[in-house]
């Protein structure tokens, strides 16, 4: 184990040995029934009588105002934490997050997606059994959870088509595939991967999957695994859910890459290491799915704390990115330059939190929120959209163990 690590580096229960130091939360806490929580004729809802958010159907980002759903990832498992989903809602205008209760009967949902019709929610449960639930929201009934055949799922995403959930064993270093019904249903996954080679990097015990996203063409999948220091491209049948591995994009040893982010262009894409604490510029060709991966620059951290990049994101336009820094706790905010090719750092704000595990856009781009692990705090900015700058939009508002925020 090497001086100084952060939890995702040394495992799944240092990962959430962190949850332990949030203080409390402002929501509700909707009790759960005595009914199994897989079972979809009595899965647990959000109290009746909490305050609702908006349906998701009838968002039309840009032409509307007022408050918008909010979906929060916690831990469950640790003092401190929560009891299952979070749900608020945001002022569009304001930032202002109000809470609404919570959706009980999914443990441990650290990482949240939504399908691209707007209708359904999914959640990983990072245990060491783990799993990914399915949550219809127009009723936020559960409908049931499905095995990913491994240790502590930190991610998920959805792929375009719609069909097929994507997610990533962190404990296991695997990444598994699941189809998706009509409804929004899970069915048995079609694919197990596991990350056996290239060996693991400095201080590392075994892979560690971090991320499983689409290419912007659709083309391609691609797994960071943060123990190898590898990103794998796979080539995924859309009519079975079967990846093929097609290329792998080594970073430096030790820099344990984390999150990776595609310019809307779709030729360059942005990666966040974790453990050597850097970003790097990365070449896409969608034709093969080969990633190069650029020269390791700065995460705009001051060297004053110990720092772990978390999350980097880039705007709708293109024009700018944003990475989440864990220790430093700060936004780094980068103007992107020549088309994708280049970052180049600006500047740097407070999160008002501690620890911003994760970030997100609201639909419009206009609000950037960050879950903030330690302090148990969802903060809001609003984002220029000419010049990028984040303002700080008010207090920041208390959620169990912070670690997902997901507006829609």
């Amino acid at each position: 184990m090497t001086s100084g690590a952060e939890p995702s580096r040394e495992g799944w229960s240092r990962r959430r040995f962190f949850g332990a130091l949030a203080g409390t939360a402002a929501v509700v806490v909707v009790p759960a029934p005595a009914s199994a929580p897989g079972d979809p004729e009595s899965a647990p809802t959000a109290d009746s009588t909490a305050a609702k958010a908006p349906a998701p159907g009838a968002h039309h980002p840009g032409k509307d105002s007022g408050p918008r759903p909010l979906y929060l990832g916690t831990y469950t498992s640790v003092d401190g934490g929560g009891t299952g989903i979070g749900l608020a809602t945001y002022d569009t205008s304001t930032g202002q997050i109000t809470g609404a209760g919570t959706l009980t009967g999914v443990a441990d949902p650290s990482y949240l997606a939504l399908h691209p019709d707007g209708r359904t929610l999914y959640a990983v449960d990072e245990q060491t059994a783990g799993a990914v639930t399915a949550v219809r929201l127009a009723d936020r009934k559960i409908l049931g959870a499905r095995s990913t055949g491994g240790a502590g799922p930190c991610h998920l995403s959805v792929h375009p088509t719609g069909r097929w959930l994507l997610s990533a064993n962190y404990t296991s270093g695997s990444v598994a595939v699941h189809p998706i019904d009509t409804s929004g249903e899970l069915g048995d996954r079609t694919a197990l991967v596991k990350h056996s080679s290239p060996q693991p990097g400095p201080g590392q015990d075994g892979p560690h999957a971090h991320q499983f996203v689409t290419s912007p063409d659709g083309g391609h999948v691609l797994a960071v695994d943060l123990g190898t220091d590898t990103v794998y491209t796979y080539r995924l049948d859309t009519t079975k859910g079967t990846p093929t591995e097609v290329s792998q994009a080594h970073t430096r040893a030790g820099a344990g890459p984390r999150s990776l982010t595609f310019h809307p262009g779709g030729r360059y894409a942005y990666l966040a290491n974790e453990v050597d604490d850097t970003v790097a510029v990365c070449a896409y060709d969608p034709a093969t799915g080969a990633l190069s991966i650029g020269d390791p620059q700065s995460s705009g951290s001051t060297g004053g704390t110990t720092n772990y990049p978390a999350q980097i994101l880039v705007t709708s336009s293109g024009a700018y990115a944003y990475l989440a820094n864990r220790g430093d706790n700060t936004l780094a905010r980068y103007a992107v330059e020549a088309d994708g090719a280049r970052l180049r750092l600006l500047d740097t704000v407070p999160v008002s939190g501690d620890f911003p595990r994760q970030i997100a856009f609201s639909p419009d781009g206009a609000l950037l929120f960050t879950a903030n692990q330690r302090s148990s705090t969802v903060s809001v900015f609003h984002v220029d959209a000419t010049s990028g700058e984040l303002r700080l939009a008010g207090e920041p508002f208390a959620s169990p163990v912070a670690v997902c925020a997901l507006p829609l």
